[in-house]
């Protein structure tokens, strides 16, 4: 066994495999995994209110486990496989043996001068690494419609969004669409992902409507500390989400990790002395939205801009975002009205875009030569001229068109079928109306929603407030024996 690992051309290891572009590209599709999953599961599942922690952190596991499958089904060609026209690739499984062992390749890369990308290492690979890409677009794209959408409807969304949305953005930017060869720079997802995610999912919620009244005015964190740990694993993560965009364990790697921390921590000081300025404390809410938008604005030229450059777009990244969210949205009547639940609009398509921006003219001409195979490309300030901007722009516009009008078209076809809102009484209840259990066991076992009481006086609410929760064997039973009925407090 042990002299058959260094054969001539072993099966397992091929003459074309390089086994440290393989590990890395394998621990950092495992690394953007675990941002999801626990990641933001923890992250959706502690910074919502009590009633909605089951419901938000499930919301985010379902979306990553339907992915996967229509993914390897037809999503994975859809976006990275044959052209079938400028904007989509051919659908195809990716499931086969033969398929999966062979040498990754990106056949619609090639074009004139541009030659076809192909990693050293197998298709499988591959396939895995941009899943967990597909996987956590959906993911964040749930936190904009938290608290109100009825999960059947989110269950119908998820793979349709996916196979008509998201792989036209990443086969146009990334597989070799139209954007990819006139040269539109999107390093690692700021507009594949969080453009897409950001845009979708304010379309969403203007479909899906608003959450309650009540929710909207008080919807305080049930969990602190368990979001500062889900937003700290985002963080860490965060190494193989733009480390891994090379597709190799190269220079690009290297100064894309670098990058992507000093930005994250550049935008977070930004935001919390903002805070401080402003409302005279600082808010740990704040301090993770200001690490989330330092990750995003980085995210499209992580491996292209210097370290300097990346103090810059941190500083952007905690002050343009905040802007938006805390002084912009509260004078634009669109903004107030569409119920974002967790700004997924400020933190990921104002962020995405604005790093889009700052690549087309931060970006370095020596870096980009390392990591991007089209010749030619280099930021405004180093010689690429306003061109390189208005194709940032340009390709910005596409993704946030495409997003609008698919995300509207799906939803609206949906509503035919499933109602996108739960009725209020279930709003009122939260996780027990819609999935029968609770995050945390504050009067014991045994609770159970019953529809046919929703008139019943509640704790926190009047008549006709909402569902009413019984069970058997309350706490006041067992300790007193008064045979008192339990309700749920509205928390």
């Amino acid at each position: 066994m042990a002299a058959s690992a260094y054969a001539a051309a072993p099966l397992a290891a091929p003459d074309w495999l390089n086994k440290g572009d393989n590990a890395w590209q394998l621990t950092a599709a495992t690394l953007v995994g675990i941002q999801s999953m626990p990641g933001l599961v923890v992250l959706y599942g502690s910074i919502v209110k009590k009633k909605w922690a089951v419901n938000s952190a499930f919301m985010a596991l379902y979306a990553y486990a339907s992915s996967l499958l229509v993914w390897v089904l037809v999503g994975f060609r859809m976006a990275f496989g044959e052209r079938l026209l400028p904007f989509w690739g051919k659908a195809g499984v990716a499931l086969s043996q033969d398929y999966l062992v062979r040498r990754a390749a990106l056949s619609a890369t090639a074009h004139g001068d541009t030659p076809r990308t192909e990693p050293f290492y197998p298709e499988a690979t591959l396939v895995l690494f941009q899943f967990e890409f597909a996987a956590i677009t959906l993911v964040l794209l749930a936190g904009s419609v938290l608290g109100r959408m009825n999960i059947k409807a989110w269950m119908a969304f998820t793979p349709l969004w996916l196979l008509f949305s998201y792989t036209v953005g990443a086969f146009s930017l990334w597989g070799g669409g139209f954007l990819y060869h006139w040269g539109v720079i999107d390093y690692s997802g700021g507009y594949v992902i969080h453009l897409s995610s950001g845009v979708a999912g304010f379309t969403a919620a203007y479909w899906v409507g608003p959450r309650l009244k009540s929710d909207r005015e008080r919807f305080s964190p049930n969990n602190i500390l368990l979001m500062i740990a889900g937003g700290g694993l985002l963080w860490m993560g965060w190494a193989g989400f733009n480390g891994g965009a090379p597709y190799a364990a190269n220079i690009a790697a290297s100064v894309a990790v670098l990058n992507t921390n000093v930005s994250a921590a550049t935008s977070l000081l930004t935001w919390t002395c903002l805070d401080v300025i402003f409302f005279g404390k600082p808010s740990v809410i704040g301090a993770v939205q200001g690490m989330m938008t330092g990750l995003v604005c980085i995210t499209p030229g992580a491996g292209l801009v210097q370290t300097w450059a990346a103090v810059i777009m941190g500083m952007f990244a905690g002050s343009v975002p905040w802007f938006t969210m805390m002084i912009l949205h509260k004078k634009s009547a669109l903004l107030m009205r569409v119920d974002d639940t967790l700004a997924v609009f400020h933190t990921h398509a104002v962020a995405g875009l604005l790093g889009g921006i700052l690549t087309g003219l931060l970006a370095t001409p020596t870096l980009l030569r390392i990591e991007s195979p089209v010749p030619g490309l280099r930021g405004a300030f180093y010689g690429g001229g306003i061109g390189q901007v208005g194709k940032q722009l340009a390709g910005a516009a596409f993704v946030v068109a495409w997003n609008v009008a698919v995300t509207s078209l799906i939803l609206l076809v949906i509503g035919l079928v499933i109602p996108l809102r739960m009725p209020d009484e279930e709003l009122m209840i939260g996780d027990d109306a819609a999935h029968g259990e609770e995050a945390y066991a504050l009067w014991g076992d045994g609770e159970k929603f019953d529809a046919t009481r929703h008139d019943a006086a509640r704790v926190g609410g009047g008549a006709g407030g909402g569902g009413i929760m019984e069970r058997e064997g309350s706490v006041g039973q067992r300790l007193s024996g008064m045979g008192a009925r339990g309700v749920t407090i509205q928390l």
